[in-house]
């Protein structure tokens, strides 16, 4: 169990161990779901989409040409290669 302290402002600092275990990284959310009898429950604000949604949101943005897997990848690498994160792939 950890213990928080509130300051005067009414804010509360989590360490990074507690970070960590509930998967959220800097700039990410936390989300409080407020439980009865003075509880609650917090946990990772994790965003909600679907496969269908990231479909629509490409959808016609391509002028109708179609890629293959490598040669995403491709474009992928060359765009890290090119901002300076070369050895990725190394495994």
């Amino acid at each position: 169990m950890a213990t928080l302290s509130v300051t005067a402002r009414g804010q509360v600092t989590f360490r990074k161990d507690i970070l960590k275990h509930l998967g959220i990284q800097p700039g990410g959310k936390i989300r409080l779901d407020l439980l009865p009898d003075g509880r609650a429950e917090l946990k990772a604000d994790k965003p909600k989409g679907s496969w269908r949604e990231l479909h629509g949101m490409l959808k016609g943005k391509t002028n109708g040409a179609r890629f293959t897997i490598e040669e995403i990848n491709n474009a992928i690498a060359e765009a890290g290669a090119a901002t300076g994160m070369t050895g990725l792939d190394d495994k």
